[in-house]
């Protein structure tokens, strides 16, 4: 016996609730990335710099598009979710790396090497993470009503560009000031720069996809897959 499916009816709606947990998992997704693959270091044009820096732009770009849309209120949302994202990876890590080893298990050492890092390490990113979150969604909504709603362009780049120095300052001086006698104000100010100066271009290059994100999250009734039939298209199977 034949049945009938109505292939019509199968389209896939994502509603803006749909569309803000999407960002709100990358936004996870990047920070947890950034903090948990940040103790590598490569070098991008010439400059030494964490590989952490491939994610973590992405909170700053997520937050801003939230910011536009839904307001500083759920950009806040965000930073607390992040915030407890960072503090349960921290739990998890510490007590998976305290754990005892199986005895054929021969990768402890390394293990251990490369997911536990310093108390002041992990101190100083939850620290800059917040602050500079927190200044990043109040900067933003402080240029939009200088703007009226205008140039977005501008409004993404100026609070981002200060806010990613605050980070990366603030980061900088709980997990390294001093740490040996190296460690002065002006050498961290020497790795600051830099370090910093990447963060912006990231910023810059990033411009486009804020745009893209909040077209996304505005657009209303967003179909994928979405079915440009005019009519509906039956498909019959024969029950055997």
């Amino acid at each position: 016996m034949p049945f009938i499916i109505n292939i019509e009816s199968m389209k896939f709606s994502l509603t803006i609730e749909d569309k803000t947990n999407i960002l709100l998992a990358i936004f996870v997704a990047a920070l947890v990335a950034a903090n948990l693959l940040g103790s590598k270091i490569t070098e991008l044009f010439g400059i030494r710099t964490s590989v952490g820096i491939l994610a973590y732009p992405i909170t700053f770009l997520i937050t801003d598009i939230i910011a536009e849309v839904q307001g500083r209120s759920k950009a806040r949302s965000f930073i607390l979710a992040g915030f407890v994202a960072l503090i349960l990876t921290l739990v998890l890590t510490v007590i998976s790396v305290k754990m005892p080893p199986y005895k054929n298990f021969e990768y402890n050492t390394g293990y251990s090497a490369i997911f536990s890092n310093s108390i002041r390490m992990i101190i100083g990113s939850i620290t800059a993470f917040v602050l500079s979150q927190l200044h990043d969604v109040w900067a933003f909504h402080f240029w939009k009503e200088k703007t009226k709603n205008k140039f977005l362009w501008l409004r993404n780049n100026f609070s981002t560009i200060v806010s990613q120095f605050i980070d990366t300052t603030v980061f900088m001086f709980i997990a390294f000031y001093l740490v040996t006698p190296k460690y002065t104000v002006p050498f961290i100010f020497s790795l600051i720069i830099p370090y910093w100066f990447l963060k912006v271009v990231f910023a810059l290059c990033d411009t486009p996809f804020v745009y893209m994100g909040v077209k996304f999250l505005k657009t209303k009734n967003n179909l994928t897959p979405r079915l440009r039939s005019g009519r509906n298209e039956l498909l019959n199977i024969d029950d055997k």
